[in-house]
């Protein structure tokens, strides 16, 4: 059940409808609230999704709510990452967690602690890892931009295998062998990047790890929904795991999910949390940093750029309560019904509507436009083009105009942009 507690002790974040109504009114009058139209921005209609450089997902009234509340009241980072590292592992079943900002920061800091465990020498060299294990191994058909989180903690890359599959030069992908193969004095651990088709399995990685005493470091980003695998993927034994707070959770967009091992988390919390205090007086929940195991108080460490506000974490335990509850499925026929809309408006246009469906019953539906060029006259990304270029501005995913397709995701879709969308597309695809 949903509640405004933070499991602090007993104290509660909730006002009473007096107070609350009080905040409301202030700010009402307040004459120096800004509006993306007093920037002399316009909002877009976003049809692309829960990308980060649209703004993430919409977050529901009970996480606004949540988020403006916990604005209003203060309480110790340390004792509200704890609470929130309770919570996130009964959600997970792992044995910690811990909000960070976003799931790169996640990466990040997850690269950190198995750099450095809980040696604040270390913490303090960071990102110098000369001297010590600094090698991560990664599939090189797993690297990406995003493995820069990674790379940002000092840590060096070691890729493996090859994928000949898309290179057309064989059949094969990354084998377990080649992880293997790779393990020296020098490697520290090993990530792996979670998809659909992944290969080797992460069960297999996990497995091989083990045996040679290594952590596993899962991105995860958006591997929800569906909502299982918020424990399917840390079932597997993976050391840590990183997912994204402000996609399908609909938490804050600046905010993501670090579980797994205690000793990892409480590493990867000491490298992110305020460390202005004194050692007299610094008492963090034991359950979260055991202040026993350790000599005295480290510095800031690399993670304290990747500061999460007490309003975020907040939010973020909102949201994931919702998600993991099954609070969101109810709006999937809601939003099937936006691009069933959609594709009626498009009967008779250059091109040819397929909605993707899923059997999950937490993850909603695409719609998939397969654009005629000879009849349009314009490639997919003319369309998509002009599609941004009118007013308001349109966004549609635009991860296959290569193949002549627009993506259309209804999650950020409200009743009035609906009809706007189904207008503009249907203009835009009038054969020429």
């Amino acid at each position: 059940m949903i509640t405004r507690e933070t499991a602090v002790g007993a104290r509660r974040f909730s006002r009473s409808r007096t107070e609350t109504t009080a905040m409301h009114n202030r700010l009402e009058w307040c004459s120096t609230m800004t509006s993306y139209q007093d920037l002399g921005l316009e909002p877009i209609i976003n049809a692309c999704g829960t990308v980060t450089r649209l703004g993430g997902a919409p977050m529901p009234p009970q996480v606004i709510d949540a988020f403006a509340t916990a604005a209003q009241q203060w309480v110790p980072l340390e004792q509200l990452q704890a609470a929130a590292s309770r919570r996130i592992a009964e959600t997970t079943g792992t044995q910690a967690g811990l909000v960070t900002a976003g799931s790169a920061a996640a990466l990040t800091l997850g690269t950190a602690a198995i750099l450095t465990g809980h040696n604040l020498g270390r913490m303090e060299l960071l990102p110098q890892t000369d001297g010590f294990p600094n090698e991560i191994i990664i599939a090189r058909d797993q690297r990406s931009g995003y493995d820069h989180a990674i790379r940002a903690a000092g840590a060096r890359l070691v890729e493996v295998g090859f994928n000949e599959i898309v290179s057309n030069a064989g059949v094969r992908l990354t084998e377990v062998w080649e992880y293997e193969a790779a393990i020296t004095s020098q490697t520290a651990g090993i990530t792996y990047v979670l998809s659909e088709g992944a290969s080797p399995s992460l069960e297999d990685i996990v497995a091989l790890a083990h045996r040679h005493d290594l952590p596993v470091l899962v991105d995860a980003a958006g591997e929800v929904p569906p909502r299982e695998n918020l424990q399917r993927i840390p079932a597997t034994g993976a050391d840590l795991v990183a997912f994204s707070g402000g996609k399908a959770i609909r938490g804050p967009q600046s905010t993501g999910i670090l579980c797994g091992t205690r000793e990892l988390i409480s590493a990867a919390a000491l490298q992110m949390l305020d460390m202005d205090d004194h050692w007299e007086l610094w008492d963090p929940p034991a359950d979260l940093i055991d202040r026993s195991q350790l000599p005295g108080l480290p510095r800031h460490g690399i993670g304290r750029a990747l500061k999460v506000s007490k309003e975020e974490i907040i939010a973020l335990l909102t949201a994931l309560d919702l998600f993991a509850s099954g609070a969101y499925d109810s709006d999937v026929p809601r939003l099937r019904s936006y691009l069933e809309t959609i594709v009626s408006k498009l009967q008779e246009t250059a091109a040819v509507c397929t909605m993707i469906e899923s059997s999950e019953p937490d993850r909603w539906p695409l719609l998939e436009i397969q654009l005629d060029a000879d009849r349009l006259g314009r490639d997919a990304f003319e369309i998509c083009r002009s599609l941004r270029a009118g007013s308001p501005s349109i966004y549609v995913s635009h991860g296959r105009l290569r193949d002549g397709v627009l993506v259309v995701n209804p999650l950020c879709l409200t009743n009035d942009d609906v009809p706007h969308l189904a207008a503009r597309l249907h203009a835009e695809l009038q054969p020429r």
